[in-house]
C-alpha cells in the first residue's frame, strides 16, 4: 500500500476550515475514501460538507 497526502477543507461552525491528512491506499480512488471516512468519523460530517482539492503520492 502506498501512503497519500489528501488536502481541501471541510465545512465547520465557523466557515470551511482547511486540512490536510495522510492516508494509506491501494491507488488514489481508495485514499481519498479512506479520506471521507477519516473526516466523517474526527469530525461527524457528511460527505458534502467536505471537498477535497488534491490527492498525490506521499
Amino acid at each position: 500500500m502506498s501512503e497519500y497526502t489528501v488536502s481541501g477543507r471541510f465545512q465547520a461552525r465557523e466557515g470551511w476550515q482547511d486540512f490536510e491528512t495522510e492516508v494509506e491506499g491501494a491507488n488514489e480512488s481508495v485514499a481519498r475514501e479512506h479520506a471521507f471516512a477519516e473526516m466523517g468519523a474526527r469530525h461527524n460530517l457528511k460527505r458534502r460538507q467536505v471537498e477535497l482539492e488534491e490527492v498525490s503520492a506521499a
